[in-house]
């Protein structure tokens, strides 16, 4: 009973020791982007956004028009598959457009709410290079922290 206390205890502090640093790290080791940067990055976003949402309309549109145009003249089981499988298809990416433009969103909502902490990683609390985000405004990792998330579903899966 005696070694349980004792590794409780410690236990519990390397938890709280892990946890602290993480978060208490980006007030006060990371600079701020400037204000010329978010705006930048705020533009990058709106683009993709607008992007996104014209691809979302124009696979809305073949959800809507296919079903109508196509059931009238498939007569033939050939056919109904191939369109079965497009519609298939146009959904599958519409959907991951879907969650592309939810994470659109989720970076804009941090870029207007803290734009203070927009651009720092939310695992290690460092800035993320400009590069990356320049190529992918969403990121909420820096590439060191992505790289270790992605090796470590690798290890589970």
């Amino acid at each position: 009973m005696a070694s349980s206390p004792k590794s409780t205890p410690a236990g519990s502090k390397a938890a709280t020791a892990a946890k602290t640093p993480a978060v208490a790290a980006p007030a006060v080791k990371v600079k701020p982007m400037a204000k010329k940067q978010l705006q930048h990055f705020e533009k990058r976003l709106l683009e993709e956004r607008k992007r996104v949402l014209k691809e979302l309309g124009h696979h809305d549109e073949t959800f809507e028009g296919g079903d109508r145009e196509q059931s009238a003249y498939s007569f033939h089981m050939a056919d109904q598959g191939t369109d079965a499988m497009e519609r298939e298809k146009a959904f599958l990416f519409a959907s991951q457009e879907g969650r592309f433009l939810w994470h659109i969103d989720q970076a804009l909502r941090r870029l207007y709410q803290k734009p203070d902490l927009f651009g720092v990683c939310h695992s290690c609390g460092q800035m993320i290079a400009f590069e990356r985000l320049d190529a992918l405004p969403h990121a909420r990792y820096c590439i060191n922290c992505k790289q270790k998330e992605e090796d470590d579903k690798q290890k589970k899966g």
